[in-house]
Protein backbone atom coordinates (compact mmCIF):
# COMPACT_ATOMS: atom_id res chain seq x y z
CA UNK A 1 0.00 0.00 0.00
CA UNK A 2 0.82 3.57 -0.30
CA UNK A 3 2.33 5.14 2.90
CA UNK A 4 -0.09 6.92 4.60
CA UNK A 5 1.88 10.29 6.46
CA UNK A 6 -0.80 10.48 9.29
CA UNK A 7 -0.50 8.00 11.65
CA UNK A 8 -3.59 8.60 13.45
CA UNK A 9 -5.26 8.20 10.56
CA UNK A 10 -3.47 4.58 9.75
CA UNK A 11 -4.82 3.42 13.41
CA UNK A 12 -8.22 4.69 12.30
CA UNK A 13 -8.79 2.70 9.30
CA UNK A 14 -7.44 -0.25 11.17
CA UNK A 15 -9.53 0.16 13.47
CA UNK A 16 -12.53 0.33 11.19
CA UNK A 17 -11.41 -2.31 8.86
CA UNK A 18 -11.02 -4.41 12.43
CA UNK A 19 -14.37 -4.02 13.22
CA UNK A 20 -15.85 -4.67 9.49
CA UNK A 21 -14.06 -7.74 9.10
CA UNK A 22 -15.29 -8.59 13.02
CA UNK A 23 -11.32 -8.85 13.96
CA UNK A 24 -9.29 -8.96 17.18
CA UNK A 25 -6.44 -7.67 17.04
CA UNK A 26 -4.25 -9.13 19.35
CA UNK A 27 -0.04 -7.17 19.73
CA UNK A 28 2.47 -8.12 22.11
CA UNK A 29 4.29 -6.14 24.71
CA UNK A 30 7.46 -6.01 22.69
CA UNK A 31 5.78 -4.30 19.48
CA UNK A 32 6.26 -1.07 17.99
CA UNK A 33 4.28 1.60 20.33
CA UNK A 34 2.36 2.72 17.61
CA UNK A 35 0.84 -0.99 16.58
CA UNK A 36 0.09 -1.31 20.60
CA UNK A 37 -1.72 1.61 20.38
CA UNK A 38 -4.14 0.19 17.75
CA UNK A 39 -4.49 -3.46 19.97
CA UNK A 40 -7.76 -4.59 21.20
CA UNK A 41 -5.12 -6.56 24.03
CA UNK A 42 -1.54 -5.98 24.78
CA UNK A 43 0.07 -8.95 26.81
CA UNK A 44 2.35 -11.63 27.18
CA UNK A 45 2.72 -14.88 25.54
CA UNK A 46 0.12 -16.43 28.38
CA UNK A 47 -2.24 -13.74 28.38
CA UNK A 48 -2.32 -13.26 24.00
CA UNK A 49 -2.98 -17.08 24.11
CA UNK A 50 -5.58 -16.86 26.31
CA UNK A 51 -7.11 -14.11 24.45
CA UNK A 52 -6.82 -16.07 21.17
CA UNK A 53 -8.84 -19.53 23.18
CA UNK A 54 -11.66 -17.17 23.95
CA UNK A 55 -12.25 -14.90 21.15
CA UNK A 56 -15.49 -15.46 19.16
CA UNK A 57 -14.16 -13.06 16.50
CA UNK A 58 -13.93 -14.21 12.97
CA UNK A 59 -10.36 -13.39 12.07
CA UNK A 60 -7.09 -13.59 14.77
CA UNK A 61 -4.81 -10.95 13.61
CA UNK A 62 -1.26 -11.16 15.53
CA UNK A 63 1.29 -8.77 15.81
CA UNK A 64 4.04 -10.66 17.41
CA UNK A 65 6.20 -13.14 15.63
CA UNK A 66 5.45 -16.51 13.81
CA UNK A 67 5.50 -18.58 17.02
CA UNK A 68 2.80 -16.49 18.59
CA UNK A 69 0.65 -16.66 15.20
CA UNK A 70 0.94 -20.03 14.83
CA UNK A 71 -0.11 -20.87 18.91
CA UNK A 72 -2.77 -18.99 17.77
CA UNK A 73 -4.06 -21.12 14.64
CA UNK A 74 -3.60 -24.22 17.22
CA UNK A 75 -5.87 -22.86 19.65
CA UNK A 76 -8.36 -22.35 17.03
CA UNK A 77 -8.22 -24.11 13.80
CA UNK A 78 -11.51 -22.84 12.44
CA UNK A 79 -10.36 -19.53 12.81
CA UNK A 80 -8.41 -17.36 10.20
CA UNK A 81 -5.45 -16.21 11.83
CA UNK A 82 -2.92 -13.44 9.85
CA UNK A 83 0.27 -12.19 10.62
CA UNK A 84 1.73 -8.37 9.40
CA UNK A 85 5.14 -10.30 8.38
CA UNK A 86 6.37 -14.04 7.66
CA UNK A 87 9.35 -12.83 8.17
CA UNK A 88 8.88 -12.26 12.13
CA UNK A 89 10.70 -15.11 13.30
CA UNK A 90 12.72 -16.16 16.79
CA UNK A 91 16.07 -16.65 17.17
CA UNK A 92 15.26 -19.43 20.05
CA UNK A 93 12.75 -20.92 18.13
CA UNK A 94 15.10 -21.20 15.36
CA UNK A 95 18.02 -22.49 17.43
CA UNK A 96 15.17 -25.60 18.20
CA UNK A 97 14.69 -27.50 14.94
CA UNK A 98 12.60 -30.81 14.72
CA UNK A 99 14.68 -33.05 13.33
CA UNK A 100 17.55 -32.19 15.75
CA UNK A 101 15.07 -31.97 18.59
CA UNK A 102 13.52 -35.18 17.50
CA UNK A 103 17.08 -36.79 17.71
CA UNK A 104 17.31 -35.23 21.35
CA UNK A 105 14.12 -36.89 22.66
CA UNK A 106 15.09 -40.56 21.72
CA UNK A 107 17.87 -40.46 24.25
CA UNK A 108 15.66 -39.51 27.13
CA UNK A 109 12.91 -41.84 26.23
CA UNK A 110 11.78 -42.02 29.84
CA UNK A 111 11.31 -37.91 30.19
CA UNK A 112 8.44 -35.35 30.33
CA UNK A 113 9.06 -33.02 27.83
CA UNK A 114 8.29 -29.61 28.79
CA UNK A 115 8.43 -26.62 26.16
CA UNK A 116 9.01 -23.14 26.40
CA UNK A 117 6.15 -21.59 24.54
CA UNK A 118 8.52 -19.68 22.31
CA UNK A 119 9.24 -22.79 19.86
CA UNK A 120 7.49 -23.82 16.40
CA UNK A 121 4.71 -25.72 16.09
CA UNK A 122 5.94 -29.01 15.08
CA UNK A 123 8.12 -28.51 18.70
CA UNK A 124 5.03 -27.93 20.37
CA UNK A 125 3.64 -31.33 19.17
CA UNK A 126 6.58 -33.19 20.50
CA UNK A 127 5.73 -32.23 23.65
CA UNK A 128 3.78 -33.24 26.76
CA UNK A 129 3.45 -29.85 28.29
CA UNK A 130 3.45 -26.22 27.28
CA UNK A 131 4.34 -23.32 29.90
CA UNK A 132 5.25 -19.71 29.67
CA UNK A 133 7.64 -17.21 31.82
CA UNK A 134 4.06 -16.39 33.82
CA UNK A 135 3.34 -20.44 34.54
CA UNK A 136 6.45 -22.35 33.92
CA UNK A 137 6.95 -22.83 37.98
CA UNK A 138 3.80 -24.21 38.30
CA UNK A 139 4.08 -26.12 35.61
CA UNK A 140 7.51 -27.78 36.31
CA UNK A 141 5.85 -28.02 40.37
CA UNK A 142 2.51 -29.84 39.05
CA UNK A 143 4.76 -33.16 37.65
CA UNK A 144 5.65 -35.26 40.28
CA UNK A 145 8.82 -35.39 41.54
CA UNK A 146 9.51 -39.50 40.76
CA UNK A 147 9.32 -38.31 36.89
CA UNK A 148 12.22 -36.81 35.03
CA UNK A 149 11.65 -33.83 32.87
CA UNK A 150 13.65 -32.51 30.01
CA UNK A 151 12.95 -28.91 29.25
CA UNK A 152 13.53 -26.58 26.04
CA UNK A 153 14.51 -24.45 24.25
CA UNK A 154 15.67 -21.77 26.74
CA UNK A 155 18.41 -22.93 28.82
CA UNK A 156 18.57 -20.13 30.83
CA UNK A 157 15.20 -20.03 31.65
CA UNK A 158 15.90 -23.93 32.30
CA UNK A 159 18.41 -22.73 34.37
CA UNK A 160 16.29 -20.57 36.29
CA UNK A 161 13.79 -22.99 36.92
CA UNK A 162 16.21 -25.33 38.54
CA UNK A 163 17.27 -22.97 40.87
CA UNK A 164 13.46 -22.16 41.84
CA UNK A 165 12.47 -25.56 41.90
CA UNK A 166 15.25 -27.73 43.16
CA UNK A 167 14.02 -30.30 39.80
CA UNK A 168 17.17 -32.02 38.04
CA UNK A 169 16.32 -31.39 34.75
CA UNK A 170 17.67 -32.05 31.28
CA UNK A 171 18.16 -28.84 28.87
CA UNK A 172 18.37 -27.81 25.53
CA UNK A 173 20.73 -25.47 25.12
CA UNK A 174 19.16 -22.89 23.58
CA UNK A 175 19.16 -18.84 23.93
CA UNK A 176 17.27 -15.57 22.92
CA UNK A 177 19.57 -13.27 21.42
CA UNK A 178 17.68 -10.34 23.19
CA UNK A 179 18.24 -11.43 27.01
CA UNK A 180 21.50 -12.86 26.02
CA UNK A 181 22.70 -9.01 25.16
CA UNK A 182 22.46 -7.62 28.50
CA UNK A 183 26.48 -6.30 29.97
CA UNK A 184 26.62 -6.66 33.17
CA UNK A 185 29.74 -4.49 33.87
CA UNK A 186 27.30 -1.64 31.92
CA UNK A 187 24.54 -2.98 34.39
CA UNK A 188 27.12 -2.44 37.50
CA UNK A 189 27.99 0.85 36.81
CA UNK A 190 24.53 2.27 35.43
CA UNK A 191 23.13 0.69 39.40
CA UNK A 192 26.83 3.04 40.71
CA UNK A 193 24.88 6.11 39.39
CA UNK A 194 21.28 5.29 40.34
CA UNK A 195 21.89 3.06 43.68
CA UNK A 196 18.26 3.74 44.27
CA UNK A 197 17.56 1.54 41.65
CA UNK A 198 15.61 -1.56 41.44
CA UNK A 199 16.56 -4.01 39.27
CA UNK A 200 13.82 -6.13 37.29
CA UNK A 201 14.55 -9.12 34.94
CA UNK A 202 13.07 -11.70 32.89
CA UNK A 203 14.36 -15.37 33.47
CA UNK A 204 15.26 -15.44 29.96
CA UNK A 205 18.36 -13.61 30.89
CA UNK A 206 21.82 -14.97 31.97
CA UNK A 207 22.63 -16.23 35.20
CA UNK A 208 24.94 -13.34 36.55
CA UNK A 209 21.71 -10.65 35.60
CA UNK A 210 19.67 -12.74 37.20
CA UNK A 211 21.74 -13.10 40.10
CA UNK A 212 21.59 -9.14 40.96
CA UNK A 213 17.91 -8.58 39.89
CA UNK A 214 15.90 -7.81 42.91
CA UNK A 215 13.07 -9.07 40.59
CA UNK A 216 12.99 -12.09 38.20
CA UNK A 217 9.85 -12.11 36.41
CA UNK A 218 7.46 -12.64 32.69
CA UNK A 219 7.12 -9.41 31.08
CA UNK A 220 3.43 -9.56 32.71
CA UNK A 221 4.77 -9.95 36.32
CA UNK A 222 7.60 -7.59 36.21
CA UNK A 223 4.98 -4.63 34.87
CA UNK A 224 2.98 -5.77 37.80
CA UNK A 225 5.79 -5.46 40.41
CA UNK A 226 6.41 -2.13 38.93
CA UNK A 227 3.20 -1.10 39.41
CA UNK A 228 3.02 -1.98 43.00
CA UNK A 229 6.24 -1.05 44.55
CA UNK A 230 6.67 2.31 46.56
CA UNK A 231 10.30 2.69 44.47
CA UNK A 232 10.40 5.83 41.74
CA UNK A 233 13.31 3.80 39.44
CA UNK A 234 13.38 0.80 37.69
CA UNK A 235 16.08 -0.73 35.72
CA UNK A 236 13.99 -2.88 33.19
CA UNK A 237 16.20 -6.44 31.72
CA UNK A 238 14.02 -7.17 28.86
CA UNK A 239 13.12 -6.26 25.55
CA UNK A 240 13.16 -2.43 25.43
CA UNK A 241 9.39 -3.05 23.92
CA UNK A 242 7.98 -3.08 27.29
CA UNK A 243 8.84 0.27 28.73
CA UNK A 244 5.87 2.00 26.25
CA UNK A 245 2.99 0.02 28.22
CA UNK A 246 5.25 -0.23 31.61
CA UNK A 247 5.20 3.90 31.67
CA UNK A 248 1.33 4.20 31.14
CA UNK A 249 0.76 1.44 34.03
CA UNK A 250 3.45 3.01 36.32
CA UNK A 251 2.92 6.50 36.08
CA UNK A 252 5.90 8.97 36.86
CA UNK A 253 7.72 6.40 37.40
CA UNK A 254 11.64 6.28 36.30
CA UNK A 255 12.03 3.43 33.78
CA UNK A 256 15.33 2.50 32.65
CA UNK A 257 16.28 0.39 29.88
CA UNK A 258 19.33 -2.54 31.13
CA UNK A 259 22.39 -1.82 28.63
CA UNK A 260 23.38 -4.08 26.05
CA UNK A 261 26.80 -5.61 25.57
CA UNK A 262 27.08 -3.31 22.20
CA UNK A 263 26.52 0.04 21.20
CA UNK A 264 23.09 0.81 18.83
CA UNK A 265 21.04 3.67 18.81
CA UNK A 266 18.94 3.11 21.67
CA UNK A 267 21.71 1.04 24.07
CA UNK A 268 19.03 -1.04 24.65
CA UNK A 269 18.24 -4.88 23.73
CA UNK A 270 15.45 -4.78 21.10
CA UNK A 271 14.52 -7.75 19.28
CA UNK A 272 14.65 -7.37 15.30
CA UNK A 273 12.10 -9.60 14.44
CA UNK A 274 9.59 -8.40 16.54
CA UNK A 275 10.11 -4.67 15.22
CA UNK A 276 9.39 -5.52 11.04
CA UNK A 277 6.05 -5.55 11.94
CA UNK A 278 4.89 -1.88 10.97
CA UNK A 279 0.99 -0.19 10.95
CA UNK A 280 1.52 -0.26 7.29
CA UNK A 281 1.88 -3.65 6.96
CA UNK A 282 -0.69 -4.76 9.91
CA UNK A 283 -3.27 -2.33 7.73
CA UNK A 284 -2.35 -4.34 4.49
CA UNK A 285 -2.02 -8.08 6.69
CA UNK A 286 -5.90 -7.01 7.74
CA UNK A 287 -6.96 -5.75 4.29
CA UNK A 288 -6.15 -8.34 2.12
CA UNK A 289 -6.28 -10.92 5.02
CA UNK A 290 -2.93 -11.98 4.33
CA UNK A 291 -0.14 -13.55 4.92
CA UNK A 292 -1.95 -16.27 6.89
CA UNK A 293 -1.42 -19.30 9.15
CA UNK A 294 -1.47 -22.70 7.88
CA UNK A 295 -0.98 -25.54 10.02
CA UNK A 296 -1.22 -29.65 8.98
CA UNK A 297 -3.95 -30.86 10.61
CA UNK A 298 -2.19 -33.44 12.80
CA UNK A 299 0.41 -30.85 14.18
CA UNK A 300 -2.59 -28.75 15.21
CA UNK A 301 -4.06 -31.68 16.81
CA UNK A 302 -0.80 -33.15 18.95
CA UNK A 303 -0.19 -29.50 20.01
CA UNK A 304 -3.04 -28.45 21.30
CA UNK A 305 -3.15 -31.04 24.06
CA UNK A 306 -0.17 -29.57 25.87
CA UNK A 307 -1.04 -26.21 24.92
CA UNK A 308 -4.52 -26.79 26.75
CA UNK A 309 -2.59 -27.74 29.61
CA UNK A 310 -1.03 -25.41 29.63
CA UNK A 311 -3.76 -22.69 29.89
CA UNK A 312 -5.05 -25.11 33.00
CA UNK A 313 -2.54 -24.10 34.98
CA UNK A 314 -2.58 -21.99 37.56
CA UNK A 315 0.41 -19.27 37.74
Amino acid sequence: METIIDKVELQNMIRQLAAEKNAVILAHYYQVPEIQEVADFIGDSLDLSRKASETDKDIILFSGVKFMAKTAKILNPDKKVILPDMAAGCSLADNCPPDKFREFLQKYPDHVVVTYINCSAEIKAMSDMVCTSSNVLAIINSIPEDKKILFAPDANLGRYVIKMTGRDMVLWEGACVVHEAFSLSKLIKLVIKNPEAVIVAHPESESPILKIADFVGSTKKMTEYVKNRKHQTFIIATEAGILHEMQKIAGDKNLIAAPIQEDNSCACSECAFMKVNTLEKLYQCLLDESPEIVLPADIIQKARLPLEKMLEAQC
